[in-house]
């Protein structure tokens, strides 16, 4: 119940940044919205980026950030929406955070609601 809570109030306080980001950049939140879909798998950078439609370096700026392009504080590893997983030499795989399926989850129900 504790964890809930904290988890509720992690995303209150990180939402406007989140969300900024998210809307920043278009790549970002595809994704994010990739990684939510393949949950709980993981995936690679190239992979990301032929579903994404966007080339691997773009995948890399968003995920770790890339110079002023996409800044490190609002990259999705920065945000702690996504996260890397180190497999074998030079391997990185990367999967949605809880955090970042809560986000996820609740941009779904912002975005249905603004619909309807």
């Amino acid at each position: 119940m504790q964890q809930e809570n904290d988890l509720e109030h992690s995303i209150d306080i990180k939402r406007p940044l989140v969300i900024r980001a998210l809307r920043r950049s278009n790549v970002r939140k595809k994704i994010a919205e990739y990684l939510f879909e393949i949950s709980p798998s993981s995936s690679y950078t190239s992979e990301i980026a032929y579903y994404v439609k966007t080339t691997p370096t773009n995948v890399i700026g968003a995920m770790r950030g890339m110079e002023s392009r996409y800044k490190e504080d609002e990259s999705l590893l920065g945000l702690g929406l996504v996260e890397e997983i180190k497999g074998g030499k030079n391997i990185r795989l990367y999967s949605i955070t809880t955090f970042g399926k809560e986000v996820m989850k609740s941009l779904k129900i912002e975005d249905n609601i603004k619909l309807n």
